[in-house]
């Protein structure tokens, strides 16, 4: 049901998820029109996902038009445990949430959208995850009128999008040098770097994903990664976002074989790298893997001119070498004044759930091993 609001402003709520598939042409320019886009809202990300992972919830996007044109959407699944709660589209394999709003008419979208999820919440409260600093999600909270609280959620680091001779310059002396030794080390091997093509996608990924359980072995692989679906879900994304300028798939040959791989997104001002695969050979090699990805996907970033190389979720020791900024995603929550008490319900669940975690890693070091070994240059615990 459309609900008018003024000056040529409607509000929708998308229940059926063949009509969100048809929005793609339309969900793309708004994704384009947005400034705090990430790749993770582009319509090829959540239209897999939501095909994959997604059938055992509701579909509540809401879409905010003027005059008939998508200038807004909030996209959201409305779950029953362990309440009503109207969770981001994507869940835990996305590294950041966030609402799009068209840069050319942002208060107009942002006042569709709070009415369209008021309208949405009216017995749920809305538990937004991953939010960027930067992100439009954080304006719709500042103006929301209801109850609300914000947490902490991961830390991420970001570099500049430079390519990687300047990041070196950054580092000290000492470390600019084993920097540079590292890339000599690198090139004398011959290894050659390679971008594959949109057809080549699927075979390519297929690669990847082998090389990554081999790099991890029985050292606690994040086991989604191992899953068919996770599989579907990026041969299907990534396919169409390498066709759009969304991702790039890289290889990496040595000897005629391809010894490790890579997938970055890019979208407005930022790319991420967010999964690779790697022989464990290469460590034998002496190559060391994150100065052989780092040098491509900052490459591929400052050729783009993107602003920032993002290192995605985690603060693992080694990404600290490059000097990178944290950036910490928080936690939205939001409701109707009437449905204030579940909203502190949730957030003393979250906060609960939150120190129990850290006393795990504090008390057990191997639990912190282990959480660890699931975080990697391309991402994270997904």
């Amino acid at each position: 049901m459309t609900q008018p609001l003024r000056d040529g402003l409607t509000v929708t709520l998308c229940r059926d998820g063949g009509e969100f598939a048809s929005l793609a042409a339309e969900w793309d320019g708004l994704h384009r029109a947005c400034p705090t886009a990430t790749p993770f809202q582009s319509h090829a990300w959540l239209h897999s996902w939501w095909l994959r992972y997604g059938q055992d919830a509701r579909l509540r996007i809401v879409l905010a038009r003027r005059g008939g044109r998508l200038i807004g959407a909030a996209p959201l699944l409305l779950v029953h445990r362990p309440m009503p709660l109207l969770m981001p589209m994507g869940g835990a394999i996305s590294d950041f949430f966030d609402v799009l709003v068209d840069g050319r008419d942002q208060e107009g979208a942002l006042l569709a959208l709070e009415r369209g999820l008021d309208r949405a919440a009216r017995h749920a409260v809305i538990d937004l995850r991953e939010v960027r600093p930067d992100a439009s999600a954080q304006r719709l909270f500042r103006r929301w009128e209801g109850a609300r609280a914000r947490l902490h959620d991961s830390t991420c680091m970001e570099l500049p999008a430079e390519p990687l001779a300047e990041l070196a310059g950054r580092l000290s002396g000492s470390r600019a040098q084993r920097v540079r030794a590292k890339l000599r080390r690198i090139d004398a091997l011959g290894v050659v770097c390679r971008t594959v093509a949109a057809q080549d996608v699927p075979a390519a990924l297929t690669t990847l994903l082998r090389l990554h359980a081999l790099q991890w072995g029985d050292r606690g692989v994040n086991p989604e990664h191992l899953r068919p679906r996770f599989a579907a879900h990026l041969s299907a994304a990534a396919g169409s976002l390498v066709r759009d300028g969304g991702a790039t798939v890289t290889e990496f040959v040595l000897d005629g074989e391809v010894v490790a791989a890579n997938l970055s997104l890019h979208a407005g001002h930022l790319t991420g790298g967010y999964l690779y695969g790697a022989h464990p050979g290469l460590r034998e090699r002496k190559v060391d893997v994150a100065t052989m990805l780092l040098r491509e996907v900052s490459r591929q970033a400052a050729d783009e001119g993107r602003r920032t190389l993002s290192l995605l979720r985690g603060a693992e020791q080694y990404k600290n070498h490059w000097q990178p900024v944290p950036v910490v995603s928080q936690r939205l929550l939001l409701a109707r004044p009437a449905l204030e008490p579940l909203l502190r319900l949730r957030e003393s669940q979250v906060t609960a759930r939150d120190r129990a975690a850290e006393t795990v890693k504090t008390r057990f070091p191997g639990a912190r091993d282990w959480h660890d070994r699931l975080t990697t240059l391309a991402g994270t615990v997904r």
